[in-house]
């Protein structure tokens, strides 16, 4: 009975010191998120230039697969991105403001407009020196076809109710009163870019605006500017992130994206989508544009 319950007794002690191990290296891991592209709602359907970009649904996904593993104590976000849709880049700081552990973000070439605005909250931003960030801004872009349909021998009916209903449709130039209301919403949506900024850096609303100018900054002047912390690479925003999560070793796991093949894209596309995909195939690239154009019917602000 005294040699069983002394084998018990070893059992336990193997599984407690393996245990104590195990919770011993759980809490050093940090993990690195790699988002490029632009920022939009949905990915794009591109078979064969890549469907890269950064959506609400993939920074949800990588953020919840860290959220899971009680091994990381720290998140670097690595950015590469031109930025895009304002909604998207406003969801993504909302999911952002949402994670319990520190979060530094890494910028590559590019982290400029929207890619600047989902950084600003972080708890650390780095930057290497030739970076291109800033771009603080809003751009509304409102094609008028008219010109072209006049060449082209098209007379567009338009009939409408609403006032201003017909004022993206792109067959007119806008009214004064319609640039107006324009300009109002780009204000609006600028003013928006600024709290961010202002709240995400500790930045005086003047400084801000000051800075806000819609150009580019390089790593080394957005520094000196108060947009990013400190100049370096990945390796300096993965030592920056483990130091404020109080790790002296970290073990970094880069999480990697998965690749769709080509058979995975045709299953899983839409008769619709694949028609899309195969009808500019027979387009020259003027009528991409024109068509792109003709159907997107509310041309939208953009942090880009």
């Amino acid at each position: 009975m005294n040699k069983l319950t002394t084998i018990i007794c070893l059992v336990a002690l193997i599984v407690l010191s393996s245990l104590g191990t195990s919770c011993a290296l759980a809490q050093n891991r940090v993990a690195v998120i790699s988002l490029s592209g632009p920022i939009q709602y949905e990915s794009s359907t591109s078979l064969f230039f890549g469907g890269g970009a950064i959506t609400p649904e993939l920074v949800r996904t990588e953020l919840e697969r860290a959220k899971n593993d009680s091994r990381v104590k720290a998140i670097v976000i690595q950015i590469n991105s031109p930025g895009g849709s304002v909604a998207a880049s406003q969801e993504i700081v909302n999911l952002l403001e949402q994670v319990k552990v520190p979060v530094v973000i890494s910028m590559s070439d590019l982290a400029a407009s929207g890619g600047y605005y989902i950084s600003a909250g972080a708890d650390k931003i780095v930057a290497l020196p030739g970076t291109l960030t800033g771009s603080i801004g809003v751009i509304s872009e409102l094609p008028n076809l008219k010109g072209l349909f006049d060449k082209l021998g098209i007379d567009m009916q338009v009939i409408t109710a609403g006032e201003h209903k017909d004022m993206y449709a792109g067959f007119r130039e806008l009214t004064p009163e319609e640039r107006a209301i324009e300009q109002t919403m780009t204000d609006q949506l600028y003013a928006q870019f600024v709290q961010v900024v202002v709240k995400g850096r500790n930045l005086s609303e003047d400084k801000v605006r000051a800075l806000a100018t819609g150009q580019l900054y390089t790593g080394t002047q957005a520094k000196e500017m108060g947009l990013v912390d400190e100049l370096g690479g990945l390796q300096t925003a993965i030592d920056a992130a483990a130091n404020l999560a109080g790790i002296s070793e970290p073990e970094v796991e880069y999480y990697k994206r998965e690749t769709p093949s080509l058979l995975n894209d045709l299953l899983g596309l839409s008769i619709q989508k694949l028609r899309n995909l195969i009808q500019p195939m027979s387009l020259s690239a003027h009528d991409i544009i024109l068509l792109d154009t003709l159907t997107n019917p509310y041309p939208q602000p953009e942090y880009r």
